[in-house]
């Protein structure tokens, strides 16, 4: 079955709502201090390679992962954004991999 340009579209906007959500993640991590230095080791990305991937949605799909790895984070970014904690997890369905079952 075709899908209808309608749909594409939704869901255009829906990946793009999403990387802007987590483009406001990485942005959130960076103002944490510790939080985004754990996030450099754990993808061996330093600050260069994080400001040329910012725009990549692979690479903004594990800045989504890491934020999910504790709730404290998901929280604090989701409250000081004005979001649901949902909405990250919805954002990073949205995202390269996000079809794939999350096992904690």
């Amino acid at each position: 079955m075709a899908r209808d340009r309608s749909d594409e579209g939704a869901g255009a906007a829906q990946r793009a709502a999403a990387e802007s959500l987590a483009v406001a993640a990485l942005g959130w991590l960076a103002g944490q201090g510790d939080p985004l230095r754990d996030f450099m080791v754990a993808t061996g990305s330093g600050p260069d390679e994080i400001r040329a991937r910012a725009a990549d949605p692979e690479f903004l799909a594990a800045v989504l992962d890491f934020l999910m790895q504790e709730d404290g984070w998901v929280l604090g970014f989701a409250a000081d954004h004005g979001l649901r904690p949902e909405q990250v997890a919805q954002a990073r369905a949205r995202l390269p991999g996000g079809d794939q079952p999350y096992f904690t």
